[in-house]
């Protein structure tokens, strides 16, 4: 009897052992992609990012995360609140130099860049019936500067200040993308500062039931912007973007980039490069934007050190 019970007891220990590791062995790891607001880019190209990762390495579990965007994404990534996120790279620049909207912070040295993606416009949209064809038009007028401490708060106040406007010039309404479209439909605001990859699904929504111009910046303005802030690139709006009249637009641009803690170990960060940069196919069917990422143009407009799984990656190519 003893020995029977003892066989059941060993018996009972041996299931309930093998059904534990069964358990940890499928037990995946949580990883979190910070985006942005629904309105923008980020979110459906991070949205397509986990869905990439989920199919292309085993144990993970990925997810992406609608955010405040650029600016909360760096702090949320130097916390470790999450493991890669979408950001401006003159946000990450800023954040790692503790300069601008980060002056009052440590300097964020762990960050890291896993690769650049694509050129983020800065978009100055105006109400169609207030005239404004230049940025010096904007010269007391409502304008959304986008959201407090944004990225595209940012590109608003340098643009304005180059242009020789300052917020004291202009009444000063501190939105989002989504915020701004609506406040212009509503006639809320004469124009918007609208930073994201084009067409941006806000300001095509927009396009659809309200009449807009975008504002270009001049060839000479263009030229002192990109010397006094080198990480900004120029760009063309394509004509037809938005509406079938619109023409080509002049316009300036940062990069979209994706960066990680630098304590996220070596070869994850590979296998999630890797990942992401030989599937871009399915992030332009996300959205246009994805299209244009590239393994060729990924270190385009780097401002942080290269993550050392990353750099193993792009060595490779």
């Amino acid at each position: 009897m003893k020995r029977t019970s003892l066989y059941l007891v060993l018996s009972l220990f041996l299931v309930i052992a093998g059904a534990m590791a069964v358990t940890g062995c499928d037990e995946s790891e949580r990883y979190a992609i910070a985006t942005g607001g629904s309105g923008g880019v980020y979110y459906p190209l991070g949205t397509a990012m986990s869905n990439i990762l989920n199919d292309e390495l085993e144990g993970v579990d990925i997810s992406a995360e609608s955010t405040g965007a650029s600016v909360e994404n760096v702090n949320l990534t130097a916390n470790e609140d999450v493991h890669l996120a979408l950001v401006q790279n003159d946000i990450s620049y800023y954040a790692y130099e503790g300069i601008e909207m980060f002056d009052d912070e440590e300097p964020m040295e762990e960050l890291r860049g896993m690769g650049t993606l694509y050129p983020e416009t800065i978009q100055i949209v105006a109400d169609a019936g207030e005239d404004i064809e230049t940025v010096e038009d904007l010269d007391g007028k409502r304008v959304a500067v986008g959201a407090p401490g944004s990225g595209t708060e940012a590109n608003a106040r340098q643009l304005l200040n180059a242009h020789g406007i300052t917020y004291d010039d202009i009444e000063a309404d501190y939105l989002s993308f989504s915020e701004a479209s609506d406040n212009l439909r509503d006639g809320h605001l004469d124009a918007a500062f609208v930073t994201a990859g084009t067409p941006t699904a806000s300001i095509t929504d927009l396009s659809t039931t309200h009449n807009i111009d975008l504002v270009s910046i001049s060839e000479e303005m263009s030229e002192e912007i990109q010397e006094d802030y080198p990480y900004y690139a120029e760009v063309t709006i394509d004509e037809g973007t938005y509406s079938d009249d619109q023409e080509d637009v002049r316009a300036l641009a940062v990069m979209a980039m994706i960066i990680v803690h630098e304590d996220l170990p070596e070869d994850i960060v590979y296998e999630m490069t890797k990942g992401i940069f030989t599937s871009t196919d399915e992030l332009g069917e996300a959205h246009e934007r994805g299209y244009e990422v590239t393994a060729e143009d990924a270190l385009e407009g780097m401002s942080l050190e290269l993550h050392l799984g990353a750099e193993r990656f792009f060595d490779e190519q």
